[in-house]
């Protein structure tokens, strides 16, 4: 037992050293706790889809709904995806109706509206949740990121700009336009990274 004791002293002691020389919180393995490729999220059609499946992708997340004041928004969200997709951008767009009902369809409905009413292309999900106990695991981690503001998402068609090694760099609020200048410059900068 006594031996037991002294060689867990000093392994503590090691992992302490270890740690504290590699960084501490900013090791590699806590990186990779940051970023989102450990998720696996289903697509619109109900099959699972790992994001790590996205990486060296920049990325926009979005929160979608049908009937909603943003909704528009669809359209200036398809022509950026028609503008940088083949520079490695993707958008996935998580239907959600956590907002008042706005978004009531059927995953089946949803596809069909994007597709006739605004001639979407980019990839569409399972409806999710984004707030409360059942918040999807992928939105806890965007709300959560120490590297934008912290704290629920307010309505839908709020954006979160993710770069190629999966890390959250940028949250813009629903009323900034997917075209605007502010989510496209940064959204340049990643891709040129």
């Amino acid at each position: 037992m006594k031996y037991f004791n002294s060689f867990l002293i000093v392994s503590i002691i090691l992992l302490g050293f270890t740690n504290s020389y590699y960084g501490g919180s900013n090791t590699k393995g806590d990186k990779m706790k940051d970023n989102i490729y450990n998720i696996v999220v289903k697509d619109i059609e109900g099959k699972d889809v790992k994001l790590s499946d996205y990486a060296g992708k920049v990325l926009l997340v979005v929160n979608v709904a049908s009937k909603c004041g943003y909704t528009p928004q669809y359209e200036g969200l398809q022509k950026i995806y028609e503008t940088y997709k083949e520079k490695g951008f993707e958008i996935l767009a998580f239907p959600c109706n956590d907002f008042k009902g706005q978004e009531p369809g059927t995953n089946e409905e949803i596809k069909e509206f994007c597709s006739a009413n605004y001639g979407v292309t980019f990839t569409l999900f399972d409806k999710i949740k984004v707030l409360g106990e059942d918040r999807s695991p992928l939105y806890q981690k965007l709300i959560s990121s120490e590297s934008v503001e912290q704290g629920d998402v307010k309505w839908n068609f709020e954006k979160f700009l993710i770069s190629k090694d999966g890390e959250v760099v940028g949250r813009f609020r629903s009323k900034v336009k997917p075209e605007s200048e502010e989510l496209t410059s940064l959204l340049e900068k990643l891709l040129s990274q």
